[in-house]
């Protein structure tokens, strides 16, 4: 992670990202935001812009897509999704290691290739009724954008479309945690107040789908990227041999909530 920014519970990040951010030291001044260029956006055009962002990911409940979350060029998520015939499977990458997982209708498989207290490093099955709400491994209707975009798309500030492209300010505190992009304070802390009001660009493709939602690195927070491609690709999902139920140590550590 870039300057005191670090991961928030990298042990159970799995798809769900989030980044524990850091205040500056005295010998790292806070920066700003970069200011969006142009006319500020009123509430009509903010109002087009994420109405064009929201009909954007709506191939999230129609096709298949694969989707890739960045933060840093540390820690990287990726994940090919078929809502429609229940089918996923997805990798995290970090510094300490990686994660698998395999989802086929209401199955859900997990391999962890980190430490974790009290898991094996073998595959297992997990018991979706015990997975945390903050932790969202479902097909279901509004929690199946394993890239998170809805979270972004809701914590919008001020928006305004130029053709494909649309630019603004997100509110980093706002966007909470789940699949996808996650801005956590410190422990007792805060994020910081440029946070409320950090810069964002999106682009959509020539049929109006999210193509990528960038946050580039500003007053404290680290660059983050979420794209989406691969459309219409068929996705084929195997189911791992020898998976054995998951123990109960691994359930209070999904997700950012610590099993809450």
């Amino acid at each position: 992670m870039t300057r005191r920014a670090t991961l928030a519970g990298i042990s159970a990040g799995l798809l769900l990202l989030g980044c524990t951010v850091g205040a500056p030291t005295e010998s790292e001044p806070k920066r700003r935001s970069a200011p969006v260029s142009g006319p500020s956006a009123d509430a009509t055009t903010t109002a087009e812009a994420i109405g064009l962002l929201r009909a954007g990911t709506a191939f999230v409940d129609q096709t298949s897509f694969r989707s890739d979350v960045d933060i840093a060029s540390q820690v990287a998520a990726l994940s090919h999704s078929d809502n429609v015939h229940k089918r996923s499977i997805g990798t995290i990458s970090t510094p300490g290691g990686g994660i698998e997982i395999r989802m086929i209708d209401d199955e859900v498989y997990m391999k962890i290739g980190l430490p974790m207290r009290g898991v094996g490093d073998g595959w297992m099955v997990l018991d979706p009724a015990r997975v945390p709400s903050d932790f969202a491994l479902s097909f279901a209707p509004g929690r199946n954008d394993f890239g998170g975009s809805g979270r972004l798309i809701d914590a919008i500030v001020t928006a305004r479309a130029n053709g494909s492209q649309i630019t603004g300010t997100i509110d980093a505190t706002r966007i909470g945690a789940g699949n996808g992009i996650s801005f956590q304070p410190p422990p007792g802390g805060a994020l910081p107040d440029g946070a409320r009001s950090h810069a964002f660009r999106a682009t959509l493709d020539t049929e109006g789908r999210l193509v990528s939602f960038l946050i580039p690195e500003a007053s404290g927070l680290p660059n983050a990227s979420l794209r989406y491609s691969d459309f219409g690709m068929t996705v084929t999902v195997a189911r791992p041999p020898g998976a054995v139920a998951a123990p109960d140590a691994l359930y209070p550590q999904l997700g950012l909530g610590g099993g809450r």
